[in-house]
């Protein structure tokens, strides 16, 4: 789980991973992730969940997590 705290919200992502060589991760199912945000048109529609899950999917290959992954994996 990848998340951001302040002092009056909370937002969370959640995906699957899985090691798929020694010393390489990757997201099990990169349309998969789960989320408490609500993703919203230019136009201030909400985004269905396919239209979400594009930009979720993105969001997370621009996240630093396979580094954290392998420091708990690590220190396990």
């Amino acid at each position: 789980m990848w998340c951001e705290r302040t002092r009056k919200r909370e937002a969370g992502l959640l995906w699957d991973w899985a090691e798929i060589q020694h010393g390489v991760v990757a997201m099990v199912d990169p349309m998969g992730v789960l989320t408490n945000l609500r993703l919203v048109s230019d136009a201030g529609d909400v985004l269905s969940a396919p239209e979400s899950a594009l930009h979720l999917s993105q969001l997370v290959r621009q996240l630093p997590w396979q580094d954290e992954v392998w420091r708990a994996v690590c220190q396990a």
